[in-house]
């Protein structure tokens, strides 16, 4: 336990530019985690209303695309993209990679991780979702039809307002996960905070102060532990405001004609 409190085991933070240069690889992972999350959540989406699709070739394909992606391990989605994928696909990405991307997001390998992130967390995310949905009341699908709407309008106002508020511990819980894994980016030689770390480690660039392995990537998981839970504290924040807003003091809501009658007594 000395070893992990010495103050001399720690010098090596302050010292040159060893902090800055984990939290520049840490940014990496944060901006790969911000495009994954975009790109799975529309994608899950999408794979979960197409495994409810009344059209069952569509409900079907969905439901085998949802079932092979979410049981193969990420690190192997990673590095078989990394190495099977085409190499038209990463010349693609090098040519239209916005500007203003830092230079390890604009390298065609950074291709391979943010797919295979996001095969693998929309597939989770369309289950999530479609869990909630299936979730709720026949009921409110029912009512929802009596007043006429088609089936299009009920999944939109009535069906995945309600749907996927329920879902959103087990969404944030996964996107979680999904920042978590993008250390493994670092097998496909991308510059995040994992390689920088192994670089403030084994070769003391930034100072003449020996930087401990252990310390080092203590402090890595603090990032994490940090901007993690303030993705949960945020989402519960979220929550509590989306109750409060479509709260009432009225019974329990079983029907659309319910929901009708307790938002025009809550304007009142």
């Amino acid at each position: 336990m000395g070893y992990l409190v010495d103050p001399d085991n720690w010098e090596w933070v302050t010292s040159g530019n060893n902090l800055r240069f984990l939290l520049e690889g840490f940014l990496i992972n944060l901006e790969i985690a911000a495009i994954s999350m975009v790109l799975s959540l529309i994608a899950g989406l999408l794979l979960a209303l197409g495994r409810l699709a009344r059209l069952r070739p569509l409900s079907v394909a969905a439901g085998a695309w949802v079932d092979v992606w979410r049981n193969l391990p990420l690190i192997f989605i990673m590095l078989y993209l990394f190495l099977a994928a085409p190499e038209s696909w990463s010349r693609t990405w090098e040519e239209n990679a916005p500007g203003f991307l830092p230079e390890a997001l604009q390298s065609g390998q950074v291709f391979a991780g943010i797919l295979a992130l996001v095969l693998y967390n929309s597939a989770v995310i369309a289950e999530i979702m479609r869990a909630g949905i299936v979730s709720l009341d026949r009921g409110q699908g029912e009512a929802a039809a009596s007043l006429g709407l088609t089936y299009p309008q009920q999944l939109r106002y009535v069906i995945l307002p309600q749907g996927l508020r329920r879902m959103v511990p087990a969404t944030v819980s996964q996107l979680i996960t999904l920042n978590k894994d993008t250390t493994l980016v670092s097998i496909i030689a991308i510059q995040e905070v994992v390689r920088h770390g192994r670089i403030v480690t084994g070769f003391n660039f930034f100072g003449g102060v020996q930087a401990p392995v252990l310390q080092v990537f203590i402090l890595i998981g603090l990032l994490f532990v940090v901007t993690n839970f303030t993705l949960s504290r945020l989402s519960r924040r979220l929550e509590i405001r989306e109750r409060k807003r479509t709260g009432g003091t009225a019974g329990p809501v079983t029907g659309l004609e319910d929901q009708t009658a307790l938002a025009a007594e809550a304007s009142r």
